[in-house]
């Protein structure tokens, strides 16, 4: 399974606002995409997607912007994958509409199936919060060697 740019870029901008859950203004997308690196256009097509998901609210106009509706808490790292990715399968056939004509009947469906339950238990198993935590550590320790 490789996790596409919007897949990279939307968790991306789950963690921003998780820097700002709880503030009274909703942050704005250029501040958002200045933030975390991301191409502002692109950012609309994600926050879209975000917000129809229900993570996310949205407001119009000069004070408006974006601001996490949900506890970054309990916001799993899955939900958002599969919000903005779909599906969570690293081979077609685990699909059960799947055109497979074996219908799970060969040697490889066990085992990419545990594969891709490996991969469910971390995405369910990290939140926002946490992603969001490691980005602050990370900024802190590259803050530190800077010359």
């Amino acid at each position: 399974m490789k996790v596409s740019t919007k897949g990279h870029y939307g968790i991306r901008a789950l963690i921003e606002l998780t820097h700002h859950y709880g503030e009274a203004r909703p942050m704005q997308s250029s501040e958002i995409a200045a933030r975390q690196d991301i191409p502002e256009s692109y950012l609309e097509q994600m926050l879209t997607t975000l917000r129809r998901a229900g993570f996310i609210r949205s407001v119009r106009g000069p004070q408006g912007g974006h601001a996490l509706i949900r506890d970054p808490h309990e916001l799993r790292v899955s939900e958002v994958v599969e919000a903005l990715e779909g599906p969570v399968m690293p081979i077609d056939c685990l699909d059960e509409t799947s055109p497979c004509g074996r219908n799970g009947g060969c040697a490889q469906h066990d085992m990419w199936n545990e594969v891709r339950l490996a991969i469910l238990q971390v995405l369910n198993d990290t939140n926002i919060s946490d992603l969001a935590e490691r980005d602050r550590e990370v900024k802190a320790g590259a803050a530190r060697y800077m010359i």
